[in-house]
């Protein structure tokens, strides 16, 4: 099996995002957080996914500061994995990854399952992104700006 090759110091930061969340078991188990599962059984349960790897996912996660782990909620002695707020900032990326899938991966009349506001039962809009005076956006109408790295005081002192 050939060795993953880190992203982490890239100049990207898309690709430094992929470095920690960038394989289907972590976003999964994001998913799964988002929906109320906490517990190591809950997840593998839900996942099918094998004990060793759900333990090697949970930690990476935990380590990266994604989820941290917090007495049971129920006042069991068991633990629970719950997301960060750093993790809960990734709530956009789970809805955009579900919009596309719902778009693109399914015949329409295919049954899936389907995000609603809580409140009101209705269905979340898609998500679309604004400019400041809040024109829609699309990939036309974006580019990405590479910034150069600091030169340092000497070369500024010029």
């Amino acid at each position: 099996m050939a060795k993953r090759v880190s992203h982490w110091n890239a100049g990207c930061p898309v690709a430094r995002a992929l470095d920690v969340i960038g394989d289907w078991w972590s976003l999964l188990i994001i998913r799964d957080a988002f929906d109320g599962v906490r517990r190591f059984g809950e997840l593998q349960t839900s996942l099918g996914i094998a004990k060793g790897m759900l333990a090697t996912r949970l930690r990476d996660l935990t380590d990266r500061g994604i989820l941290q782990t917090a007495p049971a909620s129920d006042g069991s002695a068991y633990m629970e994995y719950v997301l960060t707020s750093k993790g809960r900032g990734l709530f956009l990326v789970i809805v955009a990854l579900r919009q596309w899938g719902e778009q693109h991966l399914y015949q329409a009349d295919e049954p899936r399952s389907s995000m609603i506001d809580r409140h009101t039962r209705a269905p979340v809009p898609r998500l679309q992104l604004h400019a400041k005076d809040g024109r829609r956006l699309t990939w036309r109408d974006t580019e990405v700006l590479k910034v150069a790295k600091d030169p340092g005081p000497a070369a500024r002192r010029r």
